[in-house]
């Protein structure tokens, strides 16, 4: 098998110009490595080639928001590692060690054209645990992560109080208290960890370099030693996980749907001085001026469906065109498992269907759900240098009936879907 891939003159939606355009696309061991209008030489004629004419070619589709391969397909109880029900406040967990690739869903969603997901933690709890960014091929969740830790989970609203009103979380007063003691907690913990020398806290720090050191700090004056022990805070699993947000190095990924818990996460975040994405917004359309001022990422979605419960009254496809218009940057999410993953595309075009543009419902799920995430240096458009992420399609995207001819990851071809 040859390390090039050729695409050729096929039409381009790169997601970065309004107007597609027929070219060639070079990919060489996984990365886009050359795009023109018509491209030769020897690489090309050793290359594997799909001949695209007439056939629009697409970024690889990017859900911002899911929980895809931590809530198994018809599994039950068995495939649910979503939720941790035992603590309100859980941010040492981490999404990767729940994934399960080998569950359909990974299928569903190439058949849909999405190649890269966020999924974490659900929304029972006031602090979650850490999402992950990753491909959806792949037999071992390691090598199919783009990033490990895109942001830490965070909830406002009826979740948390419904799964723990019995457990000292009653109302949402309650939410936001167990989120501000956590931060300010994580702010000590910092502020000991750097008077005792280690800002990088006791997970960066080798426990067989750290036991070396102590015993040749006992031979040492307290200037000469790098790190005092005797300073250092109580290793403390929670507060290690919350020091990235703390600094400014991870946003908190909020769950919200009521206005007002919108604006207690934005009001949270500006306290702590800490970066934030807010996922859901569906009251949206009813504050989109507010949200555009404030300039943090929204997601939409999931959009499908009843309004099973008081603050989702407002879920509709029309919120990501008034939130776009507003000056908002916008991805649209599925919410896997509540919406399939192989439906984001439709999801885009219901959004179309009620104001939204095609070009912006086209960067609601590629290059503004990457930088939702935090990778757009890896996803979401079609340039030189890019990971290698394709959806090739006989018709637009966003119509019930599209048909996607192929959905390419890392220049592979993970799903072909046969002739229109």
């Amino acid at each position: 098998m040859s390390n090039y891939l050729l695409i050729k003159q096929g039409t381009i939606h790169n997601a970065i110009e309004e107007e597609p355009f027929v070219a060639d696309i070079l990919v060489e061991n996984g990365k886009i490595k050359k795009i023109a209008p018509v491209l030769e030489g020897k690489i090309i004629n050793d290359a594997d080639v799909i001949d695209a004419t007439g056939i629009d070619v697409y970024p690889g589709f990017v859900d911002a928001h899911c929980h895809m391969g931590l809530d198994g397909y018809a599994t039950g109880f068995a495939g649910e590692d979503y939720n941790e029900l035992g603590d309100p406040v859980t941010p040492q967990l981490s999404a990767v060690d729940a994934v399960n690739p080998q569950d359909e869903t990974f299928q569903m969603a190439r058949e849909g054209g999405v190649t890269c997901v966020c999924t974490g933690p659900g929304s029972s709890n006031v602090i979650g645990g850490t999402f992950c960014a990753i491909k959806t091929y792949g037999k071992r969740v390691d090598d199919m992560l783009v990033k490990e830790k895109t942001a830490m989970k965070i909830a406002f609203g009826e979740n948390p109080k419904n799964c723990y009103k019995e457990k000292g979380v009653y109302s949402r007063m309650s939410v936001a208290a167990k989120l501000r003691e956590a931060l300010t907690k994580a702010k000590i913990y910092d502020t000991k960890l750097h008077a005792a020398g280690c800002p990088e806290g006791w997970n960066e720090l080798e426990m067989e370099q750290a036991q070396e050191q102590v015993m040749d700090d006992l031979q040492k004056t307290d200037a000469d030693r790098k790190v005092d022990f005797s300073k250092m805070p109580a290793y403390d699993a929670k507060m290690e996980a919350l020091l990235p947000v703390i600094r400014g190095e991870m946003p908190l990924k909020a769950h919200a749907h009521r206005a007002d818990d919108i604006y207690t996460a934005i009001r949270i975040a500006k306290e702590f001085h800490v970066d934030l994405r807010i996922d859901h917004t569906t009251d949206g359309a009813l504050i989109a001026d507010d949200l555009a001022k404030e300039g943090f990422p929204v997601a939409v979605g999931p959009s499908f469906g009843h309004a099973t419960k008081y603050e989702l009254r407002h879920k509709g496809f029309h919120t990501p065109a008034a939130l776009a218009k507003a000056g908002c940057q916008v991805s649209i999410i599925t919410d896997s498992p509540v919406i399939e993953e192989r439906y984001l595309a439709l999801c885009a075009g219901r959004a179309v269907f009620n104001g939204l543009s095609e070009f912006d419902a086209l960067k609601a799920i590629t290059i503004n759900a990457a930088k939702h995430i935090g990778i757009e240096d890896r996803v979401g458009s079609i340039e030189a240098g890019k990971d290698a992420d394709f959806v090739l399609t006989g018709e637009n995207p966003f119509a019930v009936d599209t048909h996607i001819l192929y959905t390419i990851i890392d220049g592979n071809v993970v799903y072909e879907g046969g002739e229109a």
